[in-house]
């Protein structure tokens, strides 16, 4: 099969042939039909991806093969499904609570351990797989990951209605976790990116009003906007001063989540925060509930991500969008078709 393999930092995404994938006795064979770039690709392949990977963790398809003990679950070929991108040992504690990340035994495909779905073909564990509607293609069925991420990041706020929200950074993260606050009733959402067609995108998506932080101090800017400070701070950035950023904004008691995935050292100063008594949390991935929630509100139309989707390209054009996306951009979710072109 064809598939964009990683060979080093500093180096482009390489098109070749790899072999196709072999399921194990759980596991399904999809055909991708769609799959997100992902901002902890483009970070992970800076230092921690390992030569000769095949990333891409955002993915749905066809299954064109199902291993024996899959078989037996039920699933046959011909099937469309979108999947967590792990398959866990399935009889351990975290297993069994739907929190798959945790497990010990864990596969995790496009992550840098298996192949992931930039690529013709791709595994999926069976039990981490959902069947897609006939109302979604499997372009839109790549958005479910992207969409369970920002949820997750939301449920960890416990964000109630009529919270006042800022959301720091306005990635792919930043407006998924923008239209969940919206979703669950958030009365103000405050959205802070330099990039402007990133803000729009998120006005789009959810925000109440936009913070562009090259000109404006942002916690000002929001107690201007909202009449008061946020209540909610979700830090969806990444970068060493951030998780600082976040603590100056919040008010005494305020909610605070890092969900932006930073790969170097950095510092904080917790006097601050231990005086205001903030309550912090970190997320990172998402649950099998996250997961079919998800599915079930895009599938209802009761979330519209569509907005999420700035590029749908193929396989061949994938080592250029890849670059493209390292340097400050107005796209948002990227995805690639491997069967268009």
């Amino acid at each position: 099969m064809r598939a964009a393999v990683f060979r080093g930092p500093g180096e482009p995404l390489s098109i070749e042939r790899v072999p196709d994938p072999s399921p194990e006795p759980g596991d399904l064979v999809l055909r991708v039909q769609g799959c997100g770039i992902c901002g902890s690709d483009l970070h992970m392949s800076e230092q921690r991806m390992p030569p000769g990977m095949v990333m891409g963790h955002e993915y749905a398809g066809e299954v064109v093969e199902v291993g024996p003990e899959a078989a037996a679950g039920g699933w046959r070929t011909g099937e469309r499904v979108c999947a967590l991108p792990l398959a866990g040992c399935g009889r351990c504690v975290h297993c069994h609570a739907g929190n798959v990340h945790f497990c010990q035994a864990a596969r995790s495909f496009g992550l840098g351990q298996a192949a992931g779905g930039y690529a013709e073909y791709v595994l999926a564990g069976a039990a981490e797989s959902f069947r897609l509607p006939e109302a979604l293609d499997g372009v839109q069925g790549a958005l479910v990951e992207p969409l369970a991420v920002g949820l997750h990041i939301v449920g960890a706020a416990r964000l109630r209605a009529g919270d006042n929200v800022l959301v720091i950074g306005a990635g792919p993260v930043g407006v998924a976790a923008t239209l969940w606050a919206r979703h669950f009733g958030a009365r103000e959402i405050g959205v802070s990116d330099p990039v402007a067609g990133r803000r729009e995108l998120a006005g789009r998506q959810g925000a109440t009003f936009e913070i562009d932080p090259g000109s404006q101090e942002v916690l000002p800017a929001f107690e201007a906007r909202a009449g008061g400070p946020p209540s909610v701070i979700l830090e969806c950035v990444g970068v060493p001063g951030m998780i600082q950023a976040a603590f100056d904004a919040a008010p005494p008691q305020g909610r605070v989540v890092i969900a932006g995935v930073c790969i170097e050292r950095d510092s904080i100063l917790p006097l601050g925060a231990v005086a205001k008594e903030l309550s912090v949390r970190f997320a990172a991935y998402y649950n099998k509930t996250d997961f079919a929630y998800a599915l079930d509100m895009l599938a209802s139309g009761r979330v519209d991500p569509s907005g999420l989707i700035t590029d749908v390209i193929g396989l061949a054009e994938l080592p250029a969008a890849f670059e493209s996306l390292r340097r400050p951009t107005s796209q948002c979710k990227v995805v690639v078709d491997p069967c268009r072109g």
